[in-house]
């Protein structure tokens, strides 16, 4: 089920869109301003926003530029005003998609589908474990409700074990595939970002198994 996040200080409007969406077999969650929504976005994975341009505090262009700091999740812009150079700082900033008001929630709901039919709806490519869940598509971790925000080459390393499951890795494969080099004699740095992405995982530490004299593996019990 894809979970749309929907933000607007109208909270009829969002209600509005919420029980289209929800018609369309939508999980959704809203927020009435800028700021609860890079806090929503922050902790929990959507797989679309729907961002009004108008309100009060963090508009959306400024909501926008923030959410890309961290996501690529697919938005569309919701405004009243139809200046070209608004749409254009919108899709500058990263929108995929925008809809000036009043609108037609069918229509609306069109391009929500389009967007998720055209991103693959990245959500299907996930690696579940029990709460651990791995998206690849929006390199994100989470464990239940809470988001981890893994670094770079600890998501790579965490996403190659997961999707070689129970297969034995050497520390020079885990170079190779994941660092992009061949190996040269120091295979510390894999030692060193396991030890971090375990810390990182907490309750879930264990799925990271050492195999000794060999290198790791992933398996969930």
């Amino acid at each position: 089920m894809s979970k749309l996040l929907i933000v607007d200080d109208d909270i009829h409007l969002r209600k509005l869109v919420l029980t289209y969406a929800e018609l369309d077999g939508y999980q959704c969650e809203e927020a009435e301003d800028g700021k609860e929504a890079i806090e929503k976005i922050n902790h929990t994975q959507f797989d679309i926003v729907i961002l009004d341009v108008m309100m009060p505090g963090l508009d959306g262009f400024e909501t926008l530029g923030e959410f890309r700091k961290e996501s690529q999740v697919p938005v569309i812009m919701l405004t009243s005003r139809s200046e070209e150079y608004d749409k254009l700082l919108g899709f500058n900033l990263g929108a995929d998609d925008y809809l000036l008001k009043p609108f037609s929630p069918k229509e609306l709901m069109a391009r929500i589908g389009a967007i998720l039919k055209r991103c693959g709806n990245k959500s299907s490519d996930k690696l579940t474990f029990g709460e651990l869940c791995i998206s690849p598509g929006y390199r994100a971790v989470t464990v239940g409700k809470k988001e981890f925000n893994l670094p770079p080459k600890e998501f790579d390393l965490l996403l190659y074990l997961a999707q070689n499951e129970r297969l034995v890795l050497s520390r020079e494969q885990l170079l190779n595939k994941v660092w992009g080099y061949n190996y040269h004699g120091d295979t510390r740095t894999v030692d060193t970002h396991i030890k971090s992405l375990r810390e990182h995982l907490g309750d879930y530490r264990k799925v990271i198994q050492t195999t000794w004299g060999v290198g790791y593996k992933f398996e969930y019990k």
